[in-house]
């Protein structure tokens, strides 16, 4: 059966499949601390579970409007306003499958042949493939680790031609943990607003963030570029919901209305009783979001210092969401089963197989010679594991 030739430019995601060949050796009885999902360990708390269950009990199972209920849209619409100083209106907000969903749904509607889409590197793994998937051609910024993977003017300005439509910008970053300040957000906002550039500002890490970075949204810089934003959020990191697949993302009512409309056609609507349980979450206190970054800081400042002292590894310290991306180049060249390891996916698999961790390859991010190390498992599995991975690296240091 032939396929659509779409379909041959996508790769699977690479942390998925990183998950699944891990979970294939546990099936076997093969121990494997795994830091490769980028899934809060945290239990999803247990007023949001009772919603949920109020919500079955209540016969609130059936189909709700393509863009998500009115009470969920309410809540969010507060959010935006208490935590982003950001005002809309419940028809400038719609809810969809998850934030990835939120995604695609805006590539959909914005995206066509011939439009060039920027993307910062190190990204989001799905970043390139939802463009791809929509007949645009992502177009990659390269940034520089010295400072801390942040897009500048020019990098920016040096990449846009007559067909760049969008710039897609995370903050804080899966996979680096790096952030923008104000400063540099109002850096790029004028060129942004002079090329007629549309922004994408996926900000599902938005509570990670450590020593007094205080998160802000380049949609909160003044109306012209609020105008020219769409931004991302969702509940799957904040509150561990990733199971409940609860995404929204809030922008101008023609891009809003056209994701409800492909929703109507592709989901449907969000899961009901997962739109009851968001409701919960996002009225809730901030106390369960606070503690679990509370935590989830106690463990960077440990891997990152534990990362920086294996000889041939560097690590920047990541300001906000929960990964670490260290550069592993000083590692490649080594060899293990008489070949060389020259690439991150080649030391990715030997610290599977050696070392019994699971760790994602930078590869996939557009970063060569880094590895992504999510912090989201408990302090006892990351001191083993990272007790593992030295180990590992003493023997390739003993071989030469």
């Amino acid at each position: 059966m032939k396929l659509a030739h779409r379909v041959s430019s996508v790769q699977p995601s690479a942390t998925l499949a990183l998950s699944a060949k891990a979970k294939a050796l546990k099936a076997k009885g093969i121990e494997v601390i795994d830091f490769g999902l980028g899934e809060p360990d945290f239990d999803t708390p247990e007023e949001v579970k009772n919603a949920a269950v109020e919500a079955l009990r209540a016969g609130f199972t059936k189909y709700t409007a393509p863009g998500g209920i009115d009470e969920l849209k309410a809540v969010i619409v507060e959010k935006f306003q208490r935590d982003n100083d950001l005002r809309y209106e419940k028809d400038q907000i719609v809810v969809s499958c998850g934030a990835k969903h939120s995604l695609y749904n805006l590539a959909q509607v914005l995206f066509e042949h011939g439009d060039e889409v920027i993307i910062p590197a190190p990204y989001w793994v799905s970043y390139p493939d939802q463009v791809r998937l929509n007949d645009a051609t992502p177009v990659y910024v390269e940034t520089r680790e010295e400072d801390h993977f942040i897009l500048n003017r020019e990098q920016l300005a040096s990449h846009c031609t007559p067909r760049t439509k969008a710039l897609i910008l995370n903050t804080p970053s899966n996979p680096t943990g790096s952030a923008y300040t104000r400063k540099q957000l109002e850096d790029l906002k004028d060129l942004i607003l002079e090329k007629n550039l549309i922004v994408i500002s996926d900000e599902i890490y938005e509570p990670f963030a450590y020593e007094g970075f205080r998160h802000v949204s380049i949609a909160s810089l003044g109306p012209e570029i609020k105008d020219r934003t769409i931004v991302v959020n969702g509940v799957s990191k904040a509150y561990a919901m990733t199971g409940w697949r609860i995404g929204y993302a809030a922008g101008p009512r023609e891009v809003v209305k056209a994701i409800e409309t492909v929703q109507s056609q592709s989901t449907s609507n969000p899961t009901s009783i997962s739109q009851k349980a968001a409701v919960a979450a996002l009225r809730s206190s901030p106390n369960f979001t606070r503690t679990m970054v509370s935590e989830f800081d106690r463990r960077r400042r440990y891997i990152v210092r534990r990362l920086n002292e294996m000889p041939g590894v560097k690590c920047t310290t990541p300001v906000g969401a929960f990964y670490a991306f260290p550069n592993v180049t000083g590692l490649l060249g080594r060899r293990w089963k008489d070949r060389p390891l020259q690439t991150a996916s080649d030391l990715a698999d030997y610290f599977l197989e050696e070392a019994r961790i699971a760790v994602v390859s930078g590869d996939a991010f557009g970063a060569p010679g880094h590895l992504r190390i999510s912090y989201a498992t408990s302090m006892p599995s990351i001191e083993k594991g990272m007790g593992q991975m030295a180990e590992a690296i003493k023997k390739l240091n003993d071989r030469g």
